[in-house]
This record gives C-alpha cells, structure tokens and sequence, in this order.
C-alpha cells in the first residue's frame, strides 16, 4: 500500500496500525515502535498506551464517538481517519476539526483514498495518504497541484475567495 507524506511517496512506515478484531482477540501490542490503535480500543486501555515510551495514534471514522479524540490529540502523535467508501465524506470534516482545534501532527487518510480526492483532502488538513495498491498510480503526486484556487477556506488559509 503506497503511502504519501506531505505530498512525496514513503517506502518505509514506522507505524503499525492494529485492527480491532485482533486486539479482541488478543494479539499482543508491540512494546516498542509507533503504533496506532481503533479509538475504541484507545478509551478502553487509555492509561497503559500512554505510559508505553513509543509514539501512539488513534484510527477512527465517521461512527465514532470523537469527545475523547479530541480532548486527548495533543498525547497522540497520529490520528488515522477511515473512508469507508467514496459516499462518506465525515473524514474531511474531523480533519478539518482537528486542524482547527490545533492537532498538528500526521493526520492519515484510509480506506477509499483516491486520486481526485486528495486535493481536498490535502485542503481539509490531511498530510498523509495511504492509497490501496490497485488505485495507485505515480501521476497521483500531480493532484496536488492541479487546483490552483479553492473558493471555500482551507486549513492554509481559512479565508474563502471573496476574502482575499
């Protein structure tokens, strides 16, 4: 699975991220090393993950409660944030969040993160994408830079066009 960081490819990624279903069942978590944990699992064992000496992240989506999110983003290294599928659009809107309430680490996009998306997302405060291998394709860097003007605010510049 490719993953873009602040708009390059990345061939190494230091974190792990930990599905539920083998938590519960479960599969030990690593002592050392990045990981990021579903935010259900975060609440429920909150105080030991904190107390491990490795950067911590949280994966959600749109389902999620998110009180303790962002009550807690500035422990946290990473919040990962699922699209589900194309129709879902409640990531952009708790990246935007984040941004707003001053989360300025990695904010990762994953699940159905594709091309003609990632513009906007960039714009909603994402700076990490990880993109299934069928979808990726190396001209996804041009995204980037394809819309030169957004007429909303962004996370850059909060302002909308007619601001400006």
């Amino acid at each position: 699975m490719p993953l873009l960081i602040d708009q390059r490819i990345v061939t190494e990624d230091p974190w792990q991220l930990l599905d539920q279903a083998a938590l519960d069942e479960g599969s030990p978590i690593p002592e050392n090393g990045p990981i990021a944990v579903p935010i259900i699992w975060y609440r429920q064992h909150r105080e030991a993950l904190q107390q491990r000496n490795s950067p911590l992240g949280v994966i959600v989506n749109g389902d999620d409660d998110l009180a303790a999110l962002y009550a807690d983003h500035s422990q946290l290294d990473l919040i990962a944030i699922e699209f589900p599928t194309f129709r879902d659009g409640r990531g952009f809107s708790i990246a935007r969040q984040l941004v707003r309430s001053g989360f300025n680490r990695q904010i990762r996009a994953l699940g159905h993160v594709t091309r003609d998306r990632l513009a906007l997302m960039q714009s909603s405060g994402f700076n990490a994408f990880a993109i299934n291998d069928e979808r990726f394709q190396t001209d996804h860097l041009q995204a980037f830079s394809e819309i030169s003007v957004n007429y909303q605010g962004t996370t850059a510049d909060p302002r909308p066009i007619f601001r400006r």
